[in-house]
């Protein structure tokens, strides 16, 4: 009786372990880094409605990649703001 209740704690342990995995290997496929999900996906606010982290549209963050990685000059980086409305 005591083995058949060992049985069923093994199969849940291998089940749990067998599922940790396939969501590490579906991560590192992805490149996410632990805690980076809340960057990758839109976070649902108080209100209901969909926010992106940090208040910014994809848009725009998209825009201040690129001008991080020096693909943008200032010029055009104001400019794309501007074009985007959030020329503050």
């Amino acid at each position: 009786m005591v083995d058949m209740g060992l049985a069923w704690l093994f199969g849940l342990l291998l089940v749990a372990i067998v599922a940790m995995l396939a969501i590490l290997v579906v991560r590192a496929f992805m490149g996410l880094r632990p805690g980076s999900v809340e960057d990758a996906v839109a976070v649902a606010s108080a209100a209901g409605r969909m926010e992106r982290p940090h208040g910014r549209s994809t848009a725009r963050q998209i825009l201040d990649q690129r001008f991080a990685r020096g693909e943008l000059t200032a010029d055009a980086y104001r400019e794309g703001l501007r074009v985007l409305g959030e020329d503050r």
